[in-house]
C-alpha cells in the first residue's frame, strides 16, 4: 500500500468526529468535530496538527452529506483533501455488528445491508453509522471503505458469557445475547498494558475498566475477551453517566405495572435520567467529587455506588480469568480521576491490587504504571485512543487487500 493516510469517521446521530492519520509514523495530521448537524446552531470545529491552526464554522449544516462535504472543504484548506492521493481508505466506527462481523470489513452493498439489518438492535447508532458511509462512498465511491465494529472484540466471548438464561430459541430468534460494546478501546487498551509490562498480548490477562458518560469492563484473557459488562445494548453493567447499569429485568414491570409508565419512558428513565445523574443530579465526575468534598451526602452516595459496583466486577473478572496481570483504567473518568482509581482498588489488597499515591496523582498523557514497585498485579493508566486503533485495523486491513491482490 503506497498511500498512507486514513480518514476516521465516527457518524453519530447529529455529528461527526474525524481525524486523518499517517500511519507511516501514526501521525495526526488534521483532527475535527461537526456537530448540532441538522440545527441552525451548527458548529465545524477543525484543527491542522502540524501547523496548529484551528478554523471554526458556524452556521447551519443541513444533514452529514453537507457536514462531510464541510470536511472535506476544510482539509483540502490544509493540502489534505479527500482527493489526495496519499489517502488509502475511510475508516468508519460502526457500533453493532453482531456476531457477523468479527473483524474490520471492506464494506460493500453486502456490509451495508447487514449493519441495516441490526439497526433493531442498536437503533440510536447503526443508522447513523450508515449514513456517514454512505456519504463517505459517494464522495470517493473509488476508496476502500472499511467498518471497525465496537462489538468485534467480544465476539470471543464462550457462549456461557455471551448468552442469557432465556429460552434459546426465543433468543436467537431475536438475536438476545450479550454483545458487548467500546470494543475498540478494550482492545487497544489491553494490547498496550501488554507492551507497558514488556510481555506480548498472548501472554497476559488484563481487566480493562473504560470508564467515560458511558463506562464497560472487560476481562481480556491472553489478548482475547472472554467477558464484557455491557450485553445485548450499552445499557448493562457499570453505573455510569446517565444509564442505571444492572438492575433486576423486574424492575420494568413494578414502573410500568404500578408506576403507569410506558415502554417509551422507562426507556428514556434507564438511559438517560439514571446513573450518576439520577442519583445525584450530576453526571460529571469532576462535579461530584466538588460536592463530595463540600459534605454533599447525594453526591457522596452516588459515588459509593459507582465504585460498589466497579469493585464487584473487578473482583468478578478476577474470577473469571483465573489470574491477573494487571488492572488498566481508560476513557475520561478513569484516566483523569484519580480518586476513583483509588476507591476501586481500596481494600482489594488481598487481590494483589494497589496503587501509589504519588503515582497515582501525576496527570499526563502516556501509558504509567501506579501501583507500588513489586505488586503483585500492576494497575495501570493507559489512555484509549480508538481512531488510532481503527486507522490501524483499516490499514492493516487494505494493505493486506492489496497484497492479497
Amino acid at each position: 500500500m503506497n498511500a498512507t493516510r486514513v480518514l476516521v469517521l465516527n457518524s453519530g446521530s447529529s455529528s461527526v468526529k474525524y481525524q486523518l492519520l499517517d500511519m507511516r509514523d501514526a501521525s495526526r495530521l488534521a483532527v475535527g468535530l461537526v456537530e448540532r448537524i441538522g440545527e441552525q446552531t451548527s458548529r465545524l470545529k477543525h484543527t491542522c496538527v502540524p501547523s496548529g491552526e484551528t478554523r471554526e464554522q458556524n452556521g447551519p449544516i443541513a444533514d452529514h452529506d453537507a457536514a462531510l462535504k464541510a470536511v472535506a472543504e476544510e482539509l483540502a484548506k490544509d493540502g489534505l483533501g479527500l482527493d489526495s492521493s496519499e489517502l488509502a481508505a475511510i475508516g468508519h466506527r460502526v457500533v453493532h455488528g453482531g456476531m457477523f462481523f468479527t473483524e474490520p470489513t471492506v464494506i460493500d452493498d453486502a456490509v451495508l445491508t447487514e449493519i441495516e439489518r441490526l439497526i433493531p438492535v442498536a437503533p440510536l447508532h447503526n443508522p447513523a453509522n450508515l449514513t456517514g458511509i454512505r456519504t463517505a462512498m459517494a464522495l470517493r465511491p473509488d476508496l476502500p471503505q472499511v467498518a471497525v465494529f465496537d462489538t468485534a472484540f467480544h465476539t470471543t466471548m464462550p457462549e456461557p458469557a455471551a448468552r442469557y438464561a432465556i429460552e434459546t430459541k426465543l433468543a436467537d430468534r431475536y438475536r438476545v445475547r450479550r454483545y458487548g460494546f467500546h470494543g475498540t478501546s478494550h482492545a487497544y487498551v489491553s494490547r498496550r498494558t501488554a507492551e507497558l509490562l514488556g510481555k506480548a498480548p498472548q501472554d497476559v490477562n488484563v481487566i480493562v475498566l473504560h470508564l467515560g458518560n458511558g463506562a464497560s469492563a472487560s476481562a481480556v484473557r491472553g489478548g482475547r475477551c472472554v467477558d464484557t459488562s455491557m450485553g445485548l445494548t450499552p445499557l448493562e453493567g457499570l453505573v455510569m453517566g446517565t444509564r442505571s447499569g444492572d438492575l433486576d429485568p423486574a424492575v420494568i414491570f413494578h414502573l410500568q405495572r404500578v408506576g403507569g409508565m410506558s415502554m417509551d419512558e422507562i426507556d428514556t428513565l434507564l438511559n438517560k435520567r439514571s446513573g450518576l445523574f439520577g442519583l445525584c443530579g450530576d453526571n460529571d465526575m469532576r462535579e461530584i467529587r466538588r460536592r463530595m468534598d463540600e459534605g454533599d451526602e447525594q453526591a457522596r452516595l452516588a459515588f459509593d455506588i459507582y465504585i460498589h459496583r466497579l469493585k464487584k466486577y473487578i473482583g468478578a473478572y478476577y474470577a473469571v480469568l483465573g489470574s491477573v496481570d494487571a488492572v488498566a483504567f481508560t476513557a475520561g473518568v478513569g484516566e483523569n480521576a484519580d480518586f476513583v482509581r483509588a476507591a476501586a482498588v481500596a481494600g482489594l489488597e488481598g487481590l494483589g491490587l494497589a496503587v501509589d499515591g504519588e503515582r497515582n496523582a501525576v496527570r499526563g498523557d502516556e501509558a504509567r504504571l501506579i501501583s507500588p514497585d513489586g505488586a503483585r498485579v500492576a494497575v495501570a493508566v493507559v489512555p484509549t485512543d480508538e481512531e488510532m486503533e481503527i486507522a490501524s485495523q483499516t490499514c492493516a486491513l487494505v494493505g493486506k487487500d492489496n497484497r492479497d491482490n
